[in-house]
């Protein structure tokens, strides 16, 4: 697949919108009201307006830390039509973290809301300016001119950048082109999701997650369809809410609110016939959630797994094609193969390292070379993941190479064990991890979060104990259950395993 050599996000996925005659079909819907492709596209040029008069030009940086909503997609737009570059944060987090990516990206502007410019640090010399809705910039873009030509660009300028998750050490950003979007989008999108201008669409997460960038704002908007923006928290009952009201065909998910939804009560009365498809990623998705939304809702789930440094989902289930407990087979334009540490090919059923490759891989890590040349070689990217794949092309996820426990000699996926746990009507979610007995051996530690009329103890830790011996090799089975309250999780929502006790 090629893109032209002159070649722009924005009017990709933006301009090229009304260019087609789509400009007054419904792009946006969120509290406030709704927008048109042509509304968002005149919000859009005043944006980078903003942007341009106060220097902000090719390839400079500008950091968006805004909730989701119109103004969101403006930002990002705008920037791409300056053929300046996104970086995205979360917009809720801890103060002292933005001074970390204030600096580290350089950025030339910043983009968020009023409540959060009053708590930020002391902008570095790099930074020109601070906008903040509701401290001026409504006032500023309605000066501005709702045309803009956009800055000629090429395919392989940098577009954005998509930070890691930063459960080593501090994100850091996989820098990608403007035709790593497109790639992705003409390849997951529109071939695999199938998607439609007659789409809704609804994301769990939030719009600075690369996830949800792709599935809640590029992919719609590729394809003329409509997105459901919501600012406050993703939870279970919100998203009740927001389906029921909005009626999306398709919900950008992950398996942790899947589990939450499903365990709220009255959660079988609740519609969701709307839904064509609902999107698994982030974490493995085991396979009782699978079977227990299915039956429960009716409705689909596609399973799928991507990365910052992938953009988007590069191997996913398929419509009638799904087999549950796997991640399906790769998306076309993609290719993968799983190696063992000597760099030889496994085979069906053993697992190994996965190398993906494809035409929306990341150029490099921003300011860290040593770790670009680990992950990123040549055209293949080599994840810290382990995976299966059996004959017909199935892929299954075993965890990342730090997170599989050698017992006995013999290595063991948490994913599996936390599978089985799953399995128990008490249990709300688990995570498995490894602790050394007083012999300074290897064992697996289960550590569980009971759901609501359930009691943790003992008795609860014993039954565990006999579903999983009833399930899996002697070696497999947790030696000890633990119970908390909750566990710890990134702000993109994955457990972080490092932090489990």
């Amino acid at each position: 697949m090629t893109f032209p050599e002159r070649f722009n996000l924005a009017e990709y996925f933006l301009d090229a919108r009304i260019a087609e005659g789509r400009g007054d079909r419904v792009a946006i819907v969120h509290e406030g009201g709704q927008l048109t492709y042509r509304e968002v596209q005149a919000l859009a040029n005043r944006m980078a307006n903003v942007l341009a008069d106060v220097g902000v030009e090719v390839e400079d940086r500008v950091l968006i830390a805004l909730p989701d909503g119109p103004l969101f997609a403006a930002a990002f737009f705008a920037t791409l039509k300056l053929g300046a570059v996104v970086t995205m944060v979360n917009p809720e987090l801890p103060d002292e973290d933005y001074a970390y990516y204030m600096g580290y990206t350089r950025a030339r502007a910043m983009i968020c809301d009023v409540a959060l410019e009053r708590r930020l640090p002391a902008r570095p010399k790099t930074m020109h300016a601070v906008f903040s809705r509701g401290g001026g910039l409504d006032d500023e873009l309605a000066r501005a001119s709702p045309d803009f030509s956009n800055e000629v660009t090429s395919k392989d300028d940098i577009a954005i950048w998509l930070f890691t998750s930063g459960s080593t050490g501090k994100p850091k950003g996989a820098v990608h082109m403007h035709h790593d979007f497109a790639f992705n989008t003409e390849c997951y999108a529109k071939q695999v999701l199938r998607m439609t201008e007659d789409d809704v669409t609804i994301a769990v997460p939030k719009l600075f997650f690369g996830y949800a960038t792709g599935t809640n704002l590029m992919f719609p908007f590729a394809v003329g369809a409509r997105t459901v923006l919501f600012e406050d928290k993703s939870t279970p009952e919100r998203l009740f809410e927001l389906i029921e009201r909005y009626r999306p065909t398709l919900c950008a998910s992950v398996p942790t609110m899947i589990n939450k939804m499903l365990a709220l009560p009255g959660a079988a009365e609740r519609d969701l016939s709307s839904l064509r498809v609902t999107i698994s990623a982030g974490e493995a998705l085991p396979e009782e959630l699978y079977r227990r939304w299915s039956e429960t809702f009716r409705s689909e789930i596609l399973d799928g797994i991507g990365s910052a440094e992938m953009f988007h989902i590069y191997i996913s289930n398929r419509f009638g094609e799904v087999r549950p407990g796997s991640l399906g087979k790769i998306v076309p334009g993609y290719e993968a193969r799983i190696l063992d540490d000597d760099g030889r090919e496994v085979a069906p059923g053993e697992i190994g390292t996965l190398w993906v490759k494809g035409d929306s891989a990341a150029l490099c890590y921003f300011g860290a070379h040593e770790k670009s040349k680990e992950v990123l070689r040549g055209d293949w990217v080599v994840s810290g993941d382990k995976f299966s794949r059996d004959e017909e092309g199935y892929f299954r996820y075993a965890g990342r190479a730090d997170d599989l426990l050698k017992v006995g000699g013999i290595f063991v996926a948490p994913v599996e064990v936390e599978n089985v746990i799953l399995q128990h009507a008490a249990v709300l979610e688990c995570v498995v991890v490894g602790y050394e007995d007083e012999d300074r051996l290897v064992k697996a530690k289960a550590v569980v979060v009971v759901k609501p009329g359930f009691e943790a103890g003992p008795a609860l830790a014993d039954e565990i104990v006999g579903l999983t011996r009833s399930r899996l090799a002697h070696y497999k089975v947790p030696r000890r259950v633990e119970f908390a309250a909750e566990l710890p999780r990134s702000d993109r929502g994955k457990v972080l395993r490092r932090q489990v006790t």
